[in-house]
């Protein structure tokens, strides 16, 4: 998507991970509204297992923290949010690839919920730990936040309304609109706090994290720390075999690198290693 060009939101790509996390939340709305009928107390027990639950957490039930944003609360509730994620995800998903917008979206989503475990511990407003959450919110106020900073001044058209509107402008009535439809009285206030931790993370994802991914830093961090510890091996175990040669009154040099230095090389500059180890 070139910045300099006018959106139009009229219809926007259904595919890659936006049709998936869709179908999957929408899904599973359905399954539980089937259930629902017949077996209710699968339902209590679904959400018991799922949902974000601060102190079921705290006691090792660490994979609601993903777990809670597949569940919903109502028909409005999924609607509106896999709407926004339909509209939003789209164009983020085509702009960055599939790999860096469901990380955006996963680190989001468990953002918001630390944000929600650690106010809920407070009491802020009579906020209890023991409250579950649920809802894609988080993830997708994440999106939210990082489209509005990378397209802040680009200019929208939304079909059919004749006019074009700033990207800031609209997730900024986007985000306010979202909150009063999706806050549910009976959270007593935690739903709003997990979408301003996805508004927070959202905005830590764009600004501070390494644009090529959580994945590709992830791995070159690996991979150097892993080459670095290949070289202190080999510099140990030439240490490890001057000490043995010299027991022997023999004497072999190595380099700083552990590369092996052939006697009539020790003057040369760098030790004139010819073993062919380069770091």
């Amino acid at each position: 998507m070139s910045r300099g060009q006018t959106i139009s939101f009229s219809f926007p790509p259904f595919a890659g991970w936006v049709k998936r996390i869709i179908l999957t939340c929408t899904g599973i709305y359905l399954l539980q509204r089937v259930v629902l009928t017949f077996a209710p107390a699968a339902v209590v027990l679904m959400r018991e297992w799922l949902a974000l639950i601060p102190v079921a957490v705290m006691h090792g039930k660490v994979w609601q923290v993903v777990t809670y944003s597949l569940l919903h609360a109502s028909f409005g509730h999924v609607f509106f949010n896999m709407l926004t994620l339909w509209f939003i995800g789209a164009y983020l998903e085509r702009d960055w690839g599939p790999r860096r917008f469901i990380e955006c979206y996963t680190f989001c989503v468990v953002g918001a919920a630390l944000v929600t475990i650690a106010v809920s511990y407070t009491h802020f407003l009579g906020m209890d730990p023991g409250t579950g959450t649920v809802g894609a919110s988080g993830g997708i106020f994440g999106l939210l936040m990082a489209f509005g900073i990378l397209y802040a001044d680009q200019e929208m058209f939304l079909f059919p309304l004749p006019f074009r509107i700033k990207a800031k402008y609209l997730v900024g009535i986007w985000v306010v609109v979202a909150i009063i439809a999706v806050f549910d009285p009976s959270q007593g206030g935690v739903a709003v706090f997990a979408h301003l931790g996805g508004l927070l993370f959202g905005f830590l994802f764009v600004k501070f994290l390494p644009s090529r991914g959580l994945s590709y830093a992830a791995s070159e961090r690996y991979f150097s720390l892993r080459n670095s510890y290949y070289r202190w091996k080999r510099r140990r175990a030439a240490r490890k075999f001057e000490v043995y040669m010299k027991d022997h009154d023999r004497k072999v040099t190595f380099d700083e690198h552990g590369n092996y230095v052939p006697p009539d090389d020790n003057d040369k500059p760098n030790g004139g290693s010819k073993s062919g180890w380069v770091n």
